[in-house]
Formats: structure tokens, C-alpha cells, sequence
């Protein structure tokens, strides 16, 4: 039987002016799995995130959905994919003058047709999910660096994605909330059979949260495997940057 990809990157270009980014990325990605992707900084990770939103279009090669290529993909083709991805951002990305309550909804009055009393349902849910209840009128400000990174969980899972994509989660937290969103990754996959992709340059944190790592270095995915396979790699690169020897571009 054919293996099931939710997302399939196939030989990517993107290029910046002169500068190229990607080279020919490819990285197929199963349903259900949570994968990580490493890299130096400047090696276009994020990019190959805002790849998969259709929010940068590759100068070529092809970003596969569920069985649709979103590249050529115009913003209203784009919404009905859209909503099968959330997104949490690397610093969170709350507005800063909406309640913790508000921010949660955002996706929801926009692109939903849930009623206010529903929309308040599924906010509470979802900070029962983050471990958060309760805190629905704080604002941003009120929130350690933690709580917010949680709460952009629950707003990325408000919408009930099929995908989520996690771009550096873990940076500026401290070890008991590096743990706890670790959790909250591992438990979005067991609980509700989300797919991840996770950015990152925290390599415990990979290792602990990730069914395989993909390595990109110099615009190619030069590595993909098991954490086991990349703890055991001959490839220099990948184990020098593993190890902490690997200097960013």
C-alpha cells in the first residue's frame, strides 16, 4: 500500500535577489507524524513554513496538500487549505490590546461560522487543553513568555487543524516550560492524530518531541530519519551540528 503524505515538498527552489534559499528541498511528510526540522540559522527553515502556508510562493517546484499543489494556488484557492494548518509562531504573535479570549477567537470570527456562545466554548476548551483555564480576560501583558507561547497553541488549535507548524517553540523559555510545550506537542499528536512540523535549533528538544528529523543545509534536505538514525549519523555536518560544532551560516 502506498504510503499516505499529508504535505510533500518536491524540489523547491527559492531564491531572494541573489541570494538562494532553497536549491531543490524535497521532504515528504507522513500523516499523523511529528517532524522537526534542524538547520542552521539563514538555512531557510522558516521560509520552507511560510512554503507550506502559501504565504511565499517557490520560484519552482511544488508544495502538495492532501493531494493539491498550493503553488499555483491564488489567496481565495488558498483558504479552504489554509484552515486545515495552524501555526505557532515564534514569538507567539498575540495582539497585544486583545484579551487572551479575543486573541483565541481571531481565527474564529474570521474564517468561521460559529456562534459567539460556541466561539466561548471552544476558548475555554482550548486553555483547559494548555493547562491554562481561566485566564480568558488577562491580557498579553499579564503572561510570562511560557504563557503566551501556550496560549498562540491554543489559538493555533482553536480552528482544529489537521497540521500544525511550530516555528522555534521552545526559543527564550526556560527548561520547565521547554518541557512543558514539548508535552503539549507530543500530546496534540497523541490525543487528536495532528500532524507537526516543528522549526527549531533546540536539538534536545527535537529529539525528545520528533518521530524523524530532516536536516537542511546549503537549500537541500540533506538528511531525513529517525532521531536514532540522526544520533547515529556518519554525516559530518549533521552530527557536528548535533553535537554544537557546526558554525550558523
Amino acid at each position: 500500500m502506498k504510503e499516505e503524505f499529508i504535505i510533500e515538498i518536491k524540489d523547491v527552489h527559492k531564491s531572494f535577489s541573489s541570494k538562494e534559499v532553497h536549491t531543490g528541498v524535497t521532504l515528504p511528510i507522513r500523516r499523523g507524524e511529528t517532524i522537526t526540522v534542524l538547520g542552521g540559522s539563514g538555512t531557510g527553515k522558516s521560509v520552507l513554513l511560510k512554503e507550506v502556508t502559501g504565504l511565499i510562493k517557490p520560484d519552482r517546484g511544488k508544495v502538495i496538500i492532501e493531494g493539491e499543489d498550493i503553488v499555483p494556488m491564488d489567496e481565495g484557492d488558498l483558504i479552504h487549505v489554509r484552515k486545515k494548518i495552524g501555526m505557532l509562531f515564534q514569538g507567539a504573535a498575540l495582539f497585544d490590546s486583545l484579551t487572551v479570549a479575543e486573541n483565541i477567537a481571531y481565527p474564529l470570527r474570521e474564517h468561521s461560522k460559529h456562534t459567539e456562545n460556541e466561539i466561548k466554548e471552544i476558548v475555554a476548551k482550548n486553555l483547559e487543553l494548555v493547562g491554562l483555564p481561566g485566564i480568558e480576560d488577562k491580557l498579553p501583558s499579564d503572561l510570562s513568555g511560557g504563557m503566551k507561547k501556550r496560549v498562540g497553541l491554543a489559538r493555533a488549535m482553536a480552528s482544529e487543524p489537521k497540521i500544525l507548524l511550530y516555528d522555534e517553540p521552545t526559543t527564550g523559555l526556560d527548561p520547565p516550560n521547554i518541557s512543558r510545550i514539548n508535552n503539549l506537542i507530543r500530546d496534540m499528536q497523541q490525543k487528536f492524530g495532528i500532524t507537526g512540523v516543528v522549526i527549531t535549533h533546540d536539538v534536545a528538544s527535537a529529539f525528545e518531541i520528533s518521530d524523524r528529523i530532516a536536516f537542511l543545509f546549503k537549500g537541500k534536505i540533506i538528511f531525513e530519519g529517525t532521531v536514532e538514525e540522526a544520533k547515529n549519523t556518519n554525516i559530518e555536518v549533521l552530527s557536528d551540528f548535533i553535537h554544537g560544532k557546526l558554525e550558523d551560516d
